[in-house]
């Protein structure tokens, strides 16, 4: 290697180095600005009743030596050094780890899963040395449903107590903040927190449709100044009131708290695990930045600096037991700062808050991309940054419940109680599911992952009995949430499945199809009918109840089948299955779009131009690779001449700039590989060359790019793609299916509540499919359809 190399190689490394401080400095204000502001309600909540300030100063060093252990054990050991690594191609949450153990493990409960979902590039398994070693646990898994369900429960309980952690977070950091004008204003100053409280919370949520791309550069700064501000006032209160304060760092000093306040101090644990709350953002927020990233930018600063806060304040109250009844951040602050502290406070907990309202947007949206949620519509903020989104619905809900938190509430105590209970379900679902992860995905040990979940999920047990036993005094304002979101999301779920076992049971053959023609009274329409359907296979009921009463139907026919997968991307070019329905005469496909639970969806008109130009690709590739006339190819094109006579046709994936040589068969819903080796033309060696796009609607690609061969194949090829151009130039109508399910007769009380009550009610509530898909009105045909469950 000469010189230049290796400056090269050096240069390339500095870059990386220089892009991942970069990310972390920038993850402060996205990652880390709900656990920042921790420390100004962590020792208020934990002395507001069961324990109290004395002279011994045992109480006030406990719990800071409770702090530093929680601190320690639980962000920094759990999750930045294990947690983390548990990562679904470079994503992180809830969802992350429950697809990551659905691709390793048959344990998913989604429907239209498909073989050639694992041929995607995003679709990472380690696989295990060999299948005699096959973990137990997996096996044990995939051979009960109910765990299957019990699986989702406890994925849909951890959700929905993020979403409630999106409700309280807000409400406990602003008006934590808040409060400390209860030192600037001598009187009336509870009639002024509240009001101040509602009205940074009311801003906050008007504000949250811009998106956080034009105010998001400011996010970092105030974080890294508020986390400057509380390591500097803790330097200064250690050195100026108790230097040797450190020593309570010590785990003894857990053990003299617990053994003189005994039960009063397990009950103040509850307000201890403030500190730890947004850590689960450091994985829930992975894809946005980097492991090295999150890692350096939590054990470089923001933990020493949490930690010197905790310690300064500590500091002060050990020297001022006048204090007692009056814990809060701000006595610890100098006058002489004190509103400098409080408005920088008081951003720091907007920051804080945004980002865990962007959270729970996003989780929502992936919850929904995973049919556990209703239909909701998804309004992306920015073009440039993937990610930024906007739920209008959830947003005003949001706030409304915000502010009636706040005035019912009052109080720090009762909102950490609250708080504390919602984190640590979150910090125990995620403990559960990182211990599956570590034997179905790692295939490591089971007892590793038995040692995993024993000494975190024990630490974790011991907060959230802590919390539990609040429940009168704030603690049930979680569980109530959560109770409500479970059953709207699994009654949803359930139904959704439901209604696709019966579109699946109820479809009809292609010999139907084939059947229909002008001697029938069928007749076809100019233009492009989108058949949009849940089935990858078959004809959807839905299309032949449309003919029934509407005997046309288009020129050109192809069934969209959207379904997502438990990947969090899809390549563009992996995105679309494109296949026949059907003879070529027919002028049917199929269109199966796949999308990960993180992708963004494109709007109906860019969607609408790449379906039709995938749709031409594929005509090109079908023709070139696999002309109709029936040629002796070999047992395997054999197989492909059976299977087309049958009525199964294959299904090709189809990139933007070259095809994929994947072809798979359909049967009953699942695609069998088979490898196509004849001696026509590969895949590899067609050129497709494409005009520049019209700048037209409609019009976006050109027959007379194709061969000028003068063969039968070419020409039929140019007639058919010139039939696809003719019909995109007419219109397109999207056919989507209006749906009423009611329990079949004889079902239990349960189902027909959850069925005839539950889901027709959010149905009827909840934004229709031609809402989400955004389908233009003057292009939309629905088709209605009563299904009995």
């Amino acid at each position: 290697m000469d010189l230049g190399d290796k400056n090269c190689w050096g240069n390339s490394k500095k870059d990386t180095w220089r892009r991942t401080l970069v990310l972390a400095y920038q993850s402060l204000g996205v990652v880390y600005g709900d656990l920042s502001i921790s420390p100004i309600y962590v020792y208020k909540s934990t002395f507001s009743e069961d324990i109290h300030h004395s002279e011994t100063n045992e109480e006030i060093f406990g719990v800071l030596s409770f702090v530093f252990w929680t601190l320690t054990l639980v962000p920094l050991f759990k999750y930045v050094f294990i947690v983390l690594r548990a990562d679904d191609n470079g994503e992180g949450g809830t969802f992350a780890l429950y697809s990551s153990i659905c691709r390793h493990a048959k344990v998913s409960l989604l429907p239209n899963r498909q073989t050639a979902d694992e041929l995607l590039s995003t679709y990472k398994l380690k696989q295990p040395p060999g299948r005699e070693n096959e973990s137990k646990l997996k096996i044990l898994l995939e051979k009960h449903k109910a765990l299957h369900t019990a699986l989702l429960i406890l994925v849909l309980l951890g959700t929905c107590m993020v979403i409630g952690d999106g409700l309280l977070t807000p409400v406990i950091s602003v008006f934590s903040a808040v409060s400390g004008l209860e030192l600037s204003i001598a009187k009336h100053h509870e009639y002024a927190v509240i009001p101040i409280t509602c009205f940074i919370l009311v801003c906050l949520f008007a504000l949250q449709h811009y998106g956080t791309h034009r105010i998001g550069f400011l996010f970092a700064p105030i974080v890294l100044l508020w986390l400057l501000c509380i390591s500097g006032l803790g330097l200064y209160n250690i050195f100026y009131w108790d230097p040797h304060v450190y020593k309570a760092l010590s785990p003894y000093y857990m053990y003299k708290f617990l053994k003189k306040t005994k039960k009063r101090g397990w009950m103040s644990l509850g307000g201890i695990l403030l500190c730890i709350t947004g850590s689960e953002a450091m994985f829930a927020d992975l894809g946005h930045f980097s492991y090295a990233a999150i890692q350096i930018a939590f054990s470089f600063l923001v933990y020493p600096a949490l930690i010197l806060g905790y310690m300064g304040q500590a500091a002060y109250l050990s020297k001022h037991h006048q204090l007692a009844y009056d814990i809060s951040y701000y006595v610890s602050v100098p006058e002489s700062v004190r509103w400098p502290v409080l408005v920088i406070a008081i951003l720091a907990s907007v920051v804080g808050s945004q980002a865990i309202i962007s959270g729970t947007f996003s989780i929502i949206n992936q919850s929904q991309s995973l049919g556990c949620f209703p239909r909701v519509k998804v309004v992306h903020t920015s073009n440039k940054k993937h990610g930024q989104i906007y739920i209008p619905e959830i947003n005003w809900i949001l706030m409304i419940l915000c502010i009636a938190v706040t005035i019912g509430l009052r109080d720090t105590k009762h909102m950490g109680n609250a708080s504390g209970l919602a984190v640590m379900a979150v910090m125990l679902v995620t403990t559960c599911l990182t211990s599956l992860v570590i034997v179905l995905c790692w295939h490591k040990p089971p007892i590793l992952a038995l040692c995993f979940l024993f000494f975190f999920g024990s630490i974790e047990l011991l907060y959230f009995s802590a919390s539990l036993v609040k429940f009168r005094e704030g603690a049930w304002l979680p569980i109530l949430l959560a109770l409500i979101l479970v059953t709207i999301m699994f009654i949803w779920h359930y139904t959704t499945t439901k209604k696709y076992q019966y579109d699946h049971q109820n479809k009809v053959s292609l010999d139907w199809l084939l059947a229909l023609g002008p001697s029938l009274g069928i007749s076809r329409v100019p233009g492009i009918g989108l058949v949009f359907t849940d089935l990858t296979s078959g004809i959807p009921a839905n299309f032949s109840r449309f003919v029934t009463n509407l005997p046309a139907f288009h020129r050109i026919l192809v069934f969209v089948c959207v379904k997502f997968v438990p990947v969090p991307f899809i390549p563009p070019a992996e995105r679309y299955l494109i296949g026949r329905v059907g003879p070529s005469s027919l002028r049917s496909y199929r269109c199966i779009v796949r999308y990960g639970y993180r992708d963004v969806h494109q709007d109906v008109d860019s969607f609408e131009t790449e379906l039709v130009n995938r749709v031409a690709d594929f005509i090109r590739y079908d023709w070139s690779s696999h002309p109709e006339p029936t040629t002796d190819l070999g047992n395997e094109d054999d197989a492909l001449q059976s299977t087309r006579s049958s009525g199964e046709y294959p299904l090709a994936v189809i990139g933007n700039s070259s095809f994929s040589t994947t072809w798979a068969f359909e049967s009953e819903e699942n695609l069998q590989q088979i490898s196509v080796s004849g001696s026509f033309q590969t895949v590899e060696s067609i050129n497709v060359e494409m005009n520049p796009p019209i700048r037209r609607r409609r019009v976006t690609f050109a027959v007379d790019d194709c061969n000028d061969s003068d063969e039968p194949e070419a020409l039929q090829m140019r007639e058919e793609l010139q039939d696809l151009l003719d019909a995109q130039q007419s219109g397109t109508a999207f056919i989507l299916g209006h749906s009423h399910v009611k329990a079949k007769q004889g079902s239990s009380v349960w189902k027909w509540l959850a069925v005839d009550v539950g889901y027709n009610f959010l149905r009827r509530n909840c934004r229709g499919p031609d809402v989400v898909l955004k389908v233009p009105p003057a292009s939309l045909l629905e088709v209605g359809m009563v299904y009995v469950v």
